[in-house]
């Protein structure tokens, strides 16, 4: 063979892995050669959601589950590695990732119930505020699938002579039900003259009723326990007092707990993100069970800005068709029109995207659409495109769940002192390993350590590569995952080290002896190294959390170290084999049984060959 191919090689693996972590890094130069280290070595955030009933009794154990696995996925799509979601007794789910991510960690545990509906009315929840309407706009365009463009803030228009309030209906009423929930009818009561006074102002008055109520500081003044309301009493509100009230303003709305206007059968009130205008919206006629995916995509049109495209099931497909085709004909005349929104003298209604307690969007609806629409604007980032875009694809969480605000940052100052404790074991389990192999070995105790070593810078750049393609990220178990691994590198040594010895008693040469003892050892040293391989692979599968993490570093580490074997170890023996050295019994490392060849010869017997 000619050892300087095969050591050729090996340099250029080195070469092209540390250039491409290198020359394809960000920040400094050590930051470049970075790992991305796990939650056990870095710190990071932990949540716990508590899972929360009607009844107030423990959910369903299938559907605890169900939630889990779909905040994971949400988890995982999003990049982050390492993550931990575990259920803890009957009710609570403990989300745990690496790193500082508390704005993404508090959205994968929303509900994420998806509801399209029309915007029956409009108004600002600060007292001296103009009634408007935001206003975005939906056109089918020239392409076969067409889209719902919407910006998730669009800007506040103030065409306040030219609005049209909805219409009445008994279903947007302020006044209280004849059989309020008993949670309804304990916050009235709360309220007293509060209530009262609320229940008489009319929603479709509001638009023009607005300035005479701000004028009138008697009535605001009784007004004003609605502001001591919690976002919990809030909730339960009739719709048209959340609506009309200005102490009921779009902070406390937005802070309504998960899942208060969840029934799709019912109106409700809103407020977008960032914006101080409320919405009062119609029964939910589309939902987010309608769609068969969604994506987050870069917007060519709009400068490269994100959006996410949504794609309707069959039955999806008609429910969306219907509903842009009665708010661009607005039939039934119950949508709020503003001067900003009308397409060739014919009014045109605005549609609400309500995520949760939230409008992402109300475009105007320009054109009737079918299968395909988007949601896009300025204000959508790369991750906050993918959340909502994962959020809609996996699906709404089976359970409601409180405690999104319930953060804990985990200290990295343990994870430190458990990352270097994790160095120094695996230092003093290489250094053992060295020293017994010179001890034992001598000469051949430099090609152990040099393999050791060049497996660990090989280790080591697949580590930061890996982490910044996929995201592996370091954890504690990964290092033990590794320190195992040395062991698996160690006993290969042996298995052809020992070879070659018997070999020589069998009387051949040194020279001679190497290559037939690699042939033998070959099959040993693979094998031995597969069901390794295999068997961190099968942790892999079935494992959760470090178990996995120690399973990717041993099959990593062990698949590595045959690569050095294959490309290294052998040509290096090989190399040796030819230098004077290697015949010296106190310097080859083959001691007596190179000097006992020579003493007296082949033996009478030679050893039988193994298959």
């Amino acid at each position: 063979m000619r050892p300087s191919r095969y050591l050729f090689t090996l340099a250029a693996i080195f070469i092209v892995l540390f250039g491409v972590v290198i020359g394809f890094g960000s920040g400094s130069f050590k930051q470049r050669l970075e790992p991305k280290l796990g939650l056990d070595l870095i710190g990071g955030t932990t949540m716990t959601l508590v899972a929360r009933t009607a009844d107030g009794s423990a959910p369903d154990a299938n559907r605890l589950e169900q939630a889990r696995e779909i905040i994971q996925h949400r988890v995982d799509s999003l990049g982050v590695s390492e993550a931990q979601v575990v259920t803890e007794g009957n009710n609570h789910i403990v989300i745990s990732v690496p790193g500082q991510n508390n704005d993404l960690i508090r959205q994968v545990g929303t509900p994420a119930e998806l509801r399209f509906r029309k915007v029956l009315g409009a108004t600002q929840d600060s007292p001296a505020a103009a009634t408007a309407s935001p206003s975005a706009s939906a056109s089918p365009g020239a392409s076969a699938s067409p889209g719902a463009s919407a910006s998730p803030t669009p800007a506040a228009t103030t065409p306040a002579a030219t609005t049209t309030p909805a219409p009445t209906s008994a279903a947007a009423s302020p006044s209280p039900s004849a059989t309020p929930l008993p949670q309804q009818a304990a916050v009235l009561a709360k309220l007293g003259d509060a209530a009262k006074v609320a229940a008489s102002l009319n929603p479709t008055d509001w638009a023009d009723g607005q300035k005479s109520l701000n004028s009138d500081p008697t009535t605001m003044e009784i007004l004003e326990p609605f502001r001591d309301l919690t976002p919990s009493e809030v909730a339960v509100l009739p719709v048209g007092m959340q609506f009309v009230v200005p102490q009921v303003t779009c902070e406390k709305l937005n802070a309504r707990p998960a899942g208060s206007i969840q029934d799709p059968n019912q109106p409700a009130v809103a407020c977008e993100e960032n914006s101080d205008t409320k919405l009062l919206l119609d029964v939910g006629k589309v939902l987010g069970t309608d769609l068969s995916n969604a994506a987050a995509n870069i917007d060519t049109q709009a400068g490269n800005a994100w959006k996410v495209d949504l794609t309707f099931s069959s039955n999806g497909t008609d429910k969306w068709t219907a509903l842009t085709r009665e708010a661009f004909n607005n039939a039934d005349g119950k949508c709020l029109v503003t001067a900003a929104n009308k397409n060739g003298g014919n009014p045109v209604c605005q549609v609400a995207v309500v995520l949760d307690n939230t409008v992402v969007s109300a475009p105007g609806i320009q054109g009737v659409l079918s299968s395909t629409s988007e949601i896009s604007g300025g204000g959508f980032t790369k991750e906050s495109a993918t959340l909502l875009a994962n959020q809609l694809k996996y699906g709404a969480l089976p359970l409601t769940f409180d405690g999104a605000s319930n953060l804990q940052s985990i200290s990295a100052t343990l994870g430190q002192d458990y990352l270097r404790a994790g160095l120094l074991a695996a230092g003093i389990g290489m250094l053992l390993v060295i020293v017994y192999a010179f001890f034992y070995y001598r000469l051949l105790g430099l090609v152990i350590t040099l393999s050791l070593l060049l497996s660990a810078l090989l280790t080591f750049g697949m580590l930061v590569f890996l982490g910044r393609q996929m995201g592996f990220t370091l954890s504690l178990a990964g290092i033990a995952g590794f320190i195992v691994s040395l062991g698996v590198a160690a006993d290969s040594f042996v298995i052809y080290f020992e070879r070659l010895k018997d070999e020589i008693r069998d009387g051949r040469s040194p020279r001679s002896a190497v290559p037939r003892a690699w042939v033998r050892a070959r099959r040993t040293i693979i094998t031995a190294n597969a069901v390794t391989i295999m068997a961190a692979v099968v942790l892999y599968l079935v494992g959760i959390g470090a178990v996995r993490g120690f399973a990717f570093a041993l099959g990593l580490a062990t698949t590595l170290d045959l690569v050095i074997v294959f490309l290294f170890r052998h040509p290096m023996m090989t190399m040796l084999a030819r230098t004077p050295a290697f015949l010296s019994p106190r310097v080859s490392g083959l001691g007596r049984v190179l000097q006992h060849s020579r003493e007296d010869g082949p033996t009478s017997t030679p050893r039988a060959k193994e298959a």
